[in-house]
Formats: C-alpha cells, structure tokens, sequence
C-alpha cells in the first residue's frame, strides 16, 4: 500500500467512523451552504483548453487552473504569470468562472517568499495581497495550494509549515476576495491537515476534497465512499465541500506474467527479484524522465528504489497496467465505464445539499505520463472528457448531460 494512503488511515482512524455517523444526524445544509448552492453549483473542469465553443457545448462553466508564483527575484512580474492572467481574462470574457490554483511552496521560497522565515513570511503575505486585488476580476474562485501532505506538492515544508502556508495566505486574501470564493483542499480524508487548519475554516467559503477511487494503490472502491467521505469532512468541518478533483481512468488493464517479463527485459533483467539485487543499474536503464522521477521521489536514496518499483504504485507506471483489482465494480476502465462513472458520481454529488460543486479531472487525455514519461501508461494519460486530438469521448457526452440538467434545475 502507498505510505501516503496508509498514513492516511492511520491518522484518521478515531476521527472518521465518529464524524461519518454524526454526518447522519446533523442538518443536511446550512445557511452558508443554501447561499453558495444559490449562486450556482460549481460545473467544472481540471486543465480545460481554451476550446470555449466545446466546453459551453458540455455544459461546463468552470475551468481549474494553476497560477505561477507572480514576482521574479527583481520583485518584478513574471511573464509566466502575466500570461496565465490573460489566459483567465479570456475564460471570463466568453463566460467562465476560474477557480485559480495558487503557487507551492518550493516555488515560494525559490522566489524569497518562505514561510519558515519571517521576512519570506510576510512576503508570502503581501504576495497573497496583490494576488488577491490583481485577479479579483478575472475568476471566480481560489484555491490555496493544492493537496498539502502530499509530498510532491508540500516539500520541503512539514505538516504543520504547510497549515501555516495555506492560513496566512487566508487570512490575506478572504477579506479582499470580492465575489470570489475561497478555500484549500485535501487529498482524501487527510486529518493532519484539517484538524489543524480549523483555526483558518473562518477564512473559508468551502472546503475542498479531491478524491479517486478504483484508479490508485492497487485497491478497489467503491461509490459510496465519496459519499462517505464527503459526509465526513462535511460533518468534521461544517463547511461547504466542493469536490475539487475526482475522475476515472478511460482506458487499461492488467497486464499477464509473459507482458510484464518483456518489460522487464526490455529493461536488461529477467525478474523483479534480479531487478533488486542490480536496482542502480535497473534504473539506469529506464528512460531519463523515468529514472529522475525515482531519483527525486526517493530522494537519491538507492535504498528505497526497489520498494517504490515494485512494492508501491508506481509498479502500475513500470508496467504501463491497471491491475485486476483496481477498479470500482461494475465500471471498467473502459471509455464506455469512464461515461456510466461521471453519470453515477456526479448525481451523487449534487444531491447532497452541503456539496456546493464538482470540478472533473480532466477535460483533455495526456500525450505521455508526467511520472513515467510514457506514452501507453493509463495511470496518467486516459483521464480525458476527449481525446488528445479533441475528439468527445462517451464521458463528454455523459458529463453534458448531468451538468444540462443540472443547469436546467437551476434556470
């Protein structure tokens, strides 16, 4: 089982059956809930193009975006950054609502901005200030940061410098946030980062969930547990909760011994087992993208190789395969499974009444996976609404129609 899935339900054993069963009991909305739902349930999509015609077509009216830290060490604005704001100043002039992904913390304190220091501090506190002002007008929301406790996303800040990332950022932007929403989110239940992160709910319009079943950690799921989950945080938080990421792998299976083999001899080794015993040479031989993930991801420690290779998920990656037992019953991985999930999940969703929105990951497939690099690996590359070309999938057509009626309810 991945580390982080396993911590996971360490850390949130005694806090999750409780707030599951008091979700049960409590009310089902609150006035600040009913008051968001009022303005619209959130339509949205992850990393869409600016194919505007396409998306007005789905039904969408959100798009989810990253927005690059904005000053360069001169403190002068980066083009980067000014070039993303234009981007969002023209989902806004054809009728879309941004939900802005704020800036991670190595790209903070690579520009001075370090929360861990007290003049980063309150660079990072004005920062937050002008973004606040500089793009009021051109979206529709904020999300501070992205899944903090997740190691790629939160280093080389800890548990507790990632809350105080995410809480002064709050504390700057909420009272300056116009007609925007603002919140964080987690990956999964996460309780190491909400329990502490209660002192800032207070700057908060919703909180965020983002949430994957039968695509990760060589488990199944199920649907009801997004249910249960966001009856939890509901219950835990008692804010709105917006599903900022779920989706469903379009495409893949397992592969058999003889597949697996030749990849592994493609690689120069006949078994895992031989794999272990020459890991420095194994990984050489990958490709360089594959080979600097593994670098990074174990932080040069050679020791820790074979375990993320063949223990963890990135076996699913070294394989190019979706194992037998990854997928939510009744839904393959399939482009047809991709559709029949969207229709179930996203009904779900929008009959509970503290859900205030549901943001899909993601509009466009992927050319190549950004962990392994390769182009036939379905753990990154087959989440699309289309294809790489553009071209609708079944989920397209399946996402318009639950948002059109979404949409025709609120009309």
């Amino acid at each position: 089982m991945d580390d982080f899935l396993k911590n996971q339900i360490i850390n949130s054993v005694k806090y999750i059956p409780a707030n599951i069963a008091k979700s049960f009991f409590i009310p089902k909305s609150s006035p600040e809930t009913k008051a968001l739902r009022k303005k619209g349930f959130v339509r949205g999509v992850c990393h869409a193009p600016e194919n505007h015609k396409q998306l007005h077509e789905a039904n969408i009216e959100w798009v989810r975006l990253d927005i690059p830290y904005p000053f360069d060490k001169n403190n002068e604005l980066r083009q980067i950054y000014l070039d993303r704001k234009q981007e969002c100043i023209r989902f806004t002039e054809n009728g879309f609502k941004v939900m802005a992904i704020t800036y991670y913390p190595a790209e903070c304190i690579r520009f001075g901005a370090d929360v861990r220091t007290t003049d980063g501090e309150q660079k990072l506190r004005s920062t937050a200030r002008f973004v606040a002002e500089d793009l009021k007008d051109c979206i529709g929301g904020f999300q501070v940061a992205n899944e903090m406790g997740m190691p790629h996303f939160t280093l080389p800040l800890t548990m507790d410098e990632a809350v105080k990332f995410i809480g002064v950022q709050l504390e700057e932007m909420y009272p300056l946030r116009g007609k925007n929403i603002i919140g964080y989110n987690s990956a999964g239940p996460q309780i190491d980062l909400h329990l502490p992160m209660k002192q800032y709910h207070r700057y908060c319009d919703y909180v965020g969930l983002d949430m994957y079943l039968g695509c990760f950690f060589n488990m199944p799921g199920f649907i009801f547990m997004f249910s249960v989950m966001a009856r939890f945080l509901w219950a835990f938080t008692g804010k709105p909760i917006l599903m900022q990421e779920f989706g469903y792998i379009g495409d893949g299976k397992p592969k058999t011994k003889v597949e697996k083999k030749a990849i592994l001899q493609s690689y120069g080794f006949d078994s895992e087992e031989q794999a272990t015993k020459n890991i420095e040479t194994f990984v050489g031989n990958l490709s360089p993208h594959f080979a600097g993930h593994v670098r990074r991801a174990c932080g040069e420690d050679v020791s820790k190789y074979a375990t993320l290779l063949f223990s963890g998920d990135m076996k699913n990656h070294l394989y190019k395969e979706l194992p037998r037992i990854t997928v939510i019953p009744g839904i393959p991985h399939t482009p047809e499974g991709q559709a029949k999930f969207f229709k179930k999940v996203i009904k779900l969703f929008y009959d509970l009444d503290f859900v205030c929105g549901t943001i899909i990951y993601c509009y466009s497939d992927y050319e190549k996976c950004g962990y392994c690099g390769q182009t036939d690996c379905p753990t990154e590359t087959r989440w699309g609404l289309v294809d790489q070309k553009g071209n609708p999938k079944p989920a397209y057509y399946a996402v318009k129609e639950m948002y059109g009626k979404i949409k025709k309810n609120e009309d």
